[in-house]
């Protein structure tokens, strides 16, 4: 999740989603807050400790944790060193996560399309609207809310986080300043996170238990609307210049293998690039068995008692 989060056009929450864990992150994330202070009264550190989930909470964000400072770092550096290889991974990654969650909905409904197509939509539709970010004018209120926006997208698979700072023209600055701690501006970024984190997973939650099936299309709808921002074969043909002269893409041209050599007047790398989507694909079907195998064996021993 925290190599996913550093690459504008995927989503830490199409990790969780990947492995299994995103209902369950949710809901964790859900449980900090004033309920928290009534279980510590409650029960001291140890209902606490239940309360938030901390034996998934701390191991999760330690591995985020370390990424940030390793994995995500040899990320970045291949997004500007091998960005076709790169973004082929995550489109066979993304394209078949969005594949297995769609079959295992247990309740389909012919209405289920509307929130398929409202994430679609709001794929497509989001990262147009983030530059009005810049219409709030003072720097701090542009870092909350940015944090707050930012963080919310981190949690919704198939939305980048990172892409939203980026066409809100925070992503070299927020970067920046995280590189060089820049205390002031870590708190006030850090704070939006906190506020996104607070009430939008409580939407979430909500969401997921009173509408689970539709929810989970709504979810399908962004991964699969993320989906031609890892295409690998690209031109960009529109862009802003945002603050301190950084490019924020607005529009791309999607170009098959062979046009995009002819364009770059070199290779496609089209045998690598596909054998990374094949990679990607592999790598979500053997998780998705590796998490169904559990839950079988559970069945099993539940019809045998």
């Amino acid at each position: 999740m925290g190599a996913a989060d550093a690459v504008p056009g995927v989503s830490g929450g199409t990790i969780a989603f990947v492995t299994g864990i995103y209902e369950e992150l949710i809901d964790s994330i859900k449980q900090f807050g004033p309920s928290a202070f009534v279980a510590w009264r409650r029960g001291g550190l140890a209902q606490l400790a239940c309360h938030l989930n901390l034996g998934f909470v701390i191991p999760l964000v330690l591995g985020i944790a370390a990424s940030l400072v390793s994995v995500a770092h040899l990320v970045v550096w291949l997004m500007e060193a091998q960005p076709v290889l790169l973004d082929a991974f995550f489109f066979g990654l993304v394209a078949a996560s969005a594949w297995v969650v769609s079959r295992s909905l247990p309740d389909w409904r012919l209405w289920h399309i509307l929130p398929l197509a409202a994430g679609l939509l709001l794929a497509k539709g989001l990262p147009a609207l983030m530059p009005l970010i810049n219409l709030l004018g003072a720097d701090y209120l542009m870092l909350v809310v940015g944090g707050a926006i930012a963080i919310s997208a981190m949690l919704l698979p198939g939305v980048s986080g990172s892409f939203l700072l980026l066409t809100m023209g925070l992503y070299g600055p927020v970067m920046a300043g995280i590189r060089g701690f820049d205390l002031t501006l870590i708190l006030q970024f850090g704070a939006g996170c906190a506020l996104g984190l607070f009430f939008f997973s409580r939407l979430l939650s909500w969401l997921l238990h009173a509408y689970h099936t539709a929810t989970l299309q709504l979810l399908i709808g962004f991964i699969i609307g993320s989906l031609p921002l890892l295409w690998p074969w690209r031109e960009l043909v529109s862009y802003r210049l945002g603050p301190d002269d950084q490019m924020i893409p607005l529009d791309y041209r999607y170009l098959l293998p062979g046009d995009y050599a002819v364009l770059v007047g070199g290779s496609a790398q089209l045998i690598p690039a596909l054998a990374l989507m094949l990679a990607g694909l592999l790598l979500v079907l053997a998780i998705s068995r590796g998490n169904q195998a559990p839950a079988r064996r559970h069945e099993e021993e539940g019809s045998d008692a």
